[in-house]
């Protein structure tokens, strides 16, 4: 519904529970913590206030958006911890306990990028945005997990992105974190479902600081970033806030897109196609029969931007 984003909710399904976002004050963090809280949950908004890559830091940024959902009748406190570190991580869990006594939801949502194209990628830029999307991802639901586990309940949200899961030229680093972190989500899943713990992913397709990092790009990038013009990172939340609800109490393990109005749900890696040979085969038999005949089932060399080619709906 477009008026969840404007109106208090008319069914609080998070009532109770604690939701800790990082990235809380960025466009699409900011809109998960709103509406969650317009939902009944207390908030934990955590952001450092950095740039986009990661640097500097204002730490009035979380506490704007703390203060923006006690205004509309919600509990939020604000938290700068970095969740690129382990302890960064742990503090921000304690902070939720600190505040609220209990920790529920964990959404994944901060983010940083250095772009570059890959033989010019230096390897600050490769460690900075792992440490970000991935680790931190990890150090935080590692915190988290322990609590989770405890009280039978809770779940994770994790940020990916279809840069990481088709592609983008220039951001081998971004890739390779976004994807890697749905196989964390999925390790998770598989884990602790056990205990009643849910972890998904979403890629948001949304107007964020990061999708303003195409404007620098050449004519192709930039029509890629006024595409996201159409696209509010309001449309983003109510797919996450759905996801940390009981509502969604059997959905797991999965990758979801939220675009605009659109809601998708993304393939993960299944055989496509398969090609035997009694006794095994050579390199020349490989080269003759092998791969013509697997060549039909290749994936196209494709960008983001080529497979999500449509118009928003």
């Amino acid at each position: 519904m477009h008026h969840d984003a404007a109106t208090p909710a008319t069914t609080p399904c998070l009532q109770g529970r604690v939701l800790a976002v990082t990235g809380g004050a960025g466009a699409i963090g900011r809109e998960i913590a709103l509406l969650a809280a317009r939902h009944g949950a207390r908030v934990l908004v955590n952001d450092i206030g950095g740039a986009v890559d990661g640097s500097g830091g204002d730490h009035h940024a979380a506490e704007q958006v703390a203060q923006a959902i006690r205004t509309q009748g919600g509990e939020a406190q604000a938290s700068t911890d970095s969740v690129a570190t382990a302890a960064g991580a742990a503090r921000i869990v304690q902070a939720a306990l600190d505040h609220f006594g209990r920790i529920d939801c964990v959404v994944n949502n901060a983010g940083n990028a250095r772009n570059a194209i890959f033989h010019k990628m230096a390897v600050d830029d490769w460690e900075a945005v792992l440490q970000v999307h991935l680790h931190g991802s990890f150090y935080l639901s590692r915190a988290a997990a322990p609590h989770l586990r405890a009280q039978q309940s809770g779940a994770f949200v994790h940020m990916t992105s279809t840069g990481g899961l088709v592609g983008n030229v220039g951001q081998a680093n971004y890739m390779a974190a976004k994807m890697a972190l749905t196989a964390l989500s999925k390790g998770i899943a598989l884990d602790m479902g056990r205990f009643g713990v849910r972890s998904n992913c979403v890629a948001p397709l949304a107007k964020s600081r990061l999708t303003a990092l195409f404007d620098a790009g050449d004519a192709a990038a930039r029509a890629r970033g006024a595409s996201f013009d159409r696209l509010p990172a309001a449309a983003v939340a109510p797919l996450v806030v759905y996801l940390c609800s009981d509502a969604a109490a059997d959905v797991s393990g999965q990758v979801l897109v939220a675009r605009g109005s659109e809601i998708l749900v993304m393939s993960q890696p299944r055989p496509l196609r398969a090609m035997h040979r009694d006794g095994g085969w050579t390199v020349d038999s490989l080269a003759r029969h092998g791969m013509p005949g697997l060549r039909p089932a290749f994936v196209p060399m494709e960008q983001s931007g080529d497979v999500f080619s449509w118009e928003p709906l």
